[in-house]
Order: C-alpha cells, then structure tokens, then sequence
C-alpha cells in the first residue's frame, strides 16, 4: 500500500478507465460533492467513471449524484473511494469491493491506508479541498466540476463557520466561485432551509436534552420512535448533529441517532478542551479532532453511559 502526493495522484488517475467510485453510508455533501466531481474530471479526459449507486441519499444529495450512477452490470476495472476514513463505512453494496479499492481518497486523520494506493491529507476541513488540487492537475476546474465541489467544501465547513475551516479552503472556495457556479442556491438549500418535521425533530431533541459537565457537555437523541411521530425522512434528519453545538455553554455535544432498534450511531461534535476522534476511538469509531463518530449496539441507557464515559475519559476536568 502507497501514499500518493497530489501529482502522483493525478498521474495515477491518467492511466485509469472503466471506474468506479464509492461514496460512504449515510452519504453527506463531502462524499457526494467529492465523487460527482472527480467522476466528472475523469470523463473530461475521456474515461469511463460512475459512481455506485448509494441507497442512502437524501432529496439535498441526491441531484449531485444522480447524473452519474453506475448502470445496472458495469463492471469496473477501478475502483476509487472519496472521503471513506474505513472499509466500515461502505455500503452494503460496496462490501464486495472492500479488498479491491485501487485508489483512496481521505482527509480524516482515523483514515486506514485500506487502498493499494492512498492519498490523505488530515488537515482539509473537507475532502473535497484535496479533490480540488487533484483535479486541477488533469485539466481545468469548470462549473461542473466546481459546483460538487463547492457542496463538498461548504458542507463539511457549515458553510465556512466550523472551527475546522482554513484560509486555503477559503482560497478554493474563491475559486469555484469564480468559475461562474450558482453556490446562491446551495447555501440556501443546505444551510437557510429546513422542512417543518426537521423543525420538530429539533424541538423534542432539545427538550430532552441532557446535560452533564457543569453543563458543557450536552446529549441529544434521535429514537426511532421520534421519526415515526413526525413521518421524518432522511433528509428532515441530514446533518441534525449540528443542533448540539449551538447551545450556549456546550463545548461537547453528543447526538444520538437510533439506526435500527438499540443500534446508535453517535455523532460527537467538540471544541479544542476535547478530541472527538479519541472520544469516538473508545467505541471503534473515528473522525476528526472537532467532528467524530462511532456506533454502539445496545439499549438508549447503555449506550449513553457508554459514549458519556468515553467523553469524561478524554475530558481534562469532567465534573460529571
């Protein structure tokens, strides 16, 4: 297994045809942005590339990837993955190509080198910042590769407000936006609104909130039951781990999303007092320092003793 520079990559994606790119579970803007992108690139040079379908979009991703699905039957003789940190983030669908990823796109600092070539950079607050630098070596970034990628790199930041945000990602940014893209109806759409059951769900969420840590710490929870009351899709539910972290005081907040019955997958969201991603680690799971996940088997109470003490583990001064 190898890791790649940026012109090694490109160099590399030059002498790849008939790809196939894979995107993660519960697919967000980073993955998908990531992977309409680079698949548009590729034909740009005249290669055959789609992306594996994801039964997880929602009404938000789902136009970005859409014009690129895989047919039923293609066979690939490549297989790239963008802004997949484990092979346990792949679709069910993906499963069967899991020892066969010839090329691995990352920027999470969890990420496991699961490809025969790799290319992290753990430092991009968004996947889609190093997708930008490849694509720029194979050709020019024109508004329809730069539209994906601006839904990558403004997502993964909460349109440039996360802490994780870098003067270079300002930079690309600059630079999609110069190419001409509508990025108006993009920050509408993922960042000023939300559907009336997606303002429900908030609204129970903080109402039984739990907080621990002289307050700091805060728990929320997405129980199965709470999606039936309000008929929520997916897409009410994309990204709710971003409610935690606005609460006044709350430097650790902890969603708590049910799956399948007592699965729970956990999003922590923290700032510099604790490290998410060894948070996360505690349960198998990974991330970055400020935006980590894992998930846990188990009831609602267990799972929340689990997660609240893998926090107060990594927590320097946790008051209980």
């Amino acid at each position: 297994m190898s890791t790649l520079t940026v012109a090694e990559t490109a160099a590399l994606l030059r002498t790849f045809d008939n790809i196939l790119i894979l995107t993660h579970v519960r697919p967000d803007g980073d993955t998908v942005g990531c992977a309409a992108a680079l698949c548009a690139g590729l034909r740009a040079l005249g290669k055959t590339a789609y992306l594996l379908p994801n039964p997880e979009l929602t009404d938000n991703t789902a136009p970005y990837f859409a014009p690129y699905a895989a047919p039923e039957g293609f066979v690939p003789e490549r297989v790239v993955s963008t802004d997949i940190a484990t092979v346990g983030l792949f679709p069910e669908n993906a499963k069967p190509y899991a020892g066969r990823v010839d090329l691995a796109i990352d920027h999470h600092p969890s990420f496991e080198h699961f490809g025969r070539a790799n290319i992290v950079r753990p430092e991009a607050a968004a996947c889609g910042e190093l997708i930008y630098d490849i694509l720029a070596r194979l050709g020019p970034i024109t508004p329809e590769l730069a539209l994906p990628l601006y839904v990558a790199v403004s997502t993964d930041t909460g349109c440039f407000a996360y802490a994780n945000t870098t003067p270079h990602t300002h930079a690309v940014a600059a630079a999609l936006m110069q190419t001409g893209i509508n990025y108006q109806t993009v920050n509408k759409v993922f960042f000023r609104t939300k559907s009336r059951k997606r303002l429900q769900l908030e609204s129970a969420m903080m109402n039984d909130c739990l907080f621990y840590d002289r307050g700091r710490v805060a728990i929320l929870s997405v129980p199965l039951p709470l999606m039936t009351r309000f008929d929520a899709t997916e897409s009410d539910a994309e990204d709710l781990s971003a409610l935690g972290p606005q609460i006044q005081g709350v430097d650790c907040a902890v969603t708590m999303r049910e799956l399948r019955p007592d699965v729970w997958k956990m999003s922590v969201r923290t700032g510099p007092r604790i490290n998410a991603t060894e948070v996360c680690r505690e349960l198998g799971g990974g991330g970055h320092a400020a935006a980590a996940g894992c998930t846990v088997e188990a009831s609602w109470e267990e799972a929340k003793d689990q997660i609240l003490a893998a926090v107060a583990k990594h927590a320097p001064d946790f008051a209980g």
